[in-house]
């Protein structure tokens, strides 16, 4: 099978998570697959209001799945299929991990016409944080680095 056609498979998978997911009543429209050497290693849907978890979006749930299943947190060489651009919290994920590429299909454009905007999160990241919507303010900054020397001295330290 060619290259193209592989992807694409996967990329049907991820689509039919997202419409199961919808036809179930389990959650928003969206799927994720994770990929390693043609495998699947582990798959989600977005699961936020059935595990009133915020956070559960597909790629996030997929990624911790994959992470669990290859006993590790690091998915150097794994892929990613998406039915919808990431989020920008899912991107993030999707870097921490390692995620060597990202395939989407629906656009954030398309996600925000159904009433899923993220606009508003990528406008904030970009404003100063005396200027952002949710206050964020310093506390204990001294005490806190107590840890960062810890951590720096750590014999347990893995850099991620």
């Amino acid at each position: 099978m060619e290259q193209k056609q592989v992807h694409e498979e996967f990329m049907r998978m991820a689509i039919q998570l997202s419409e199961t997911n919808v036809l179930d009543s389990l959650g928003g429209p969206f799927g994720a697959i994770v990929v390693k050497d043609n495998q699947v290693i582990a798959k989600s849907a977005n699961l936020v209001t059935t595990t009133n978890d915020p956070t559960a979006h597909a790629e996030v749930s997929a990624i911790r799945l994959a992470c669990q299943a290859l006993n590790t947190f690091d998915l150097s060489g794994c892929i990613i299929y998406t039915s919808c651009e990431p989020c920008p919290m899912c991107l993030s994920a999707i870097y921490w991990a390692k995620i060597q590429i990202i395939y989407y299909a629906n656009t954030k454009v398309d996600a925000a016409n159904i009433g899923f905007d993220d606009n508003f999160i990528y406008e904030e990241i970009n404003k100063p944080m005396s200027e952002r919507q949710l206050p964020i303010k310093q506390l204990l900054r001294d005490e806190a680095q107590q840890a960062f020397k810890l951590w720096d001295q750590s014999a347990m330290r893995n850099d991620y």
